[in-house]
């Protein structure tokens, strides 16, 4: 399993997003410039989370993207979701059906215990991502990176994209 960059980009804007000021936009452009990505592409992604509902876009001069909701109510989940869809990971072919002793009665998508071992396992990955909130996140870099929040504020004050 291999997830998009655009999950990596995603979170960390939507962290940045948590240190500044609340309902203020934050254009395409700043967002980008932060990390040097490249602004369209990240728009597409960002466009995702308004889908999504996690953040807001408002346009002209003073708009941008915003965070829709607190981040105690937005899950790592959430956002993986927005980016890759809410498809499962793994999709079992029924390929015992064509092995010996394969039989065309039976759902091999329930029975077979691979495809059991494969569906506990993206569960069990599902639902660390879902207890997960980017308010637990923020906490947790403001715990061990406690400038960062400062930091955040002043590299988007100093960028005049």
């Amino acid at each position: 399993m291999r997830l998009g960059q655009g999950v990596e980009w995603a979170v960390h804007t939507c962290l940045n997003l948590t240190w500044l000021e609340t309902g203020r936009g934050v254009s395409t452009a700043r967002l980008a410039a932060f990390y040097d990505l490249p602004a369209p592409y990240l728009n597409k992604q960002l466009q995702g989370l308004v889908r999504a509902g996690i953040l807001t876009s408002s346009p002209g001069p003073r708009g941008g993207f915003a965070l829709a909701r607190r981040p105690g109510d937005i899950t790592l989940l959430d956002v993986v979701t927005a980016m890759e869809g809410a498809d499962p990971l793994f999709r079992c072919e029924e390929i015992l059906r064509q092995g010996p002793g394969g039989r065309p009665d039976v759902d091999y998508r329930s029975t077979c215990l691979v495809s059991g071992a494969m569906r506990r396992a993206e569960l069990a990955w599902r639902q660390a991502l879902a207890g997960r909130t980017l308010a637990d996140l923020k906490a947790e870099v403001e715990h061990y990176f406690p400038e960062t929040p400062q930091v955040t504020r002043e590299r988007f004050a100093a960028l005049h994209a």
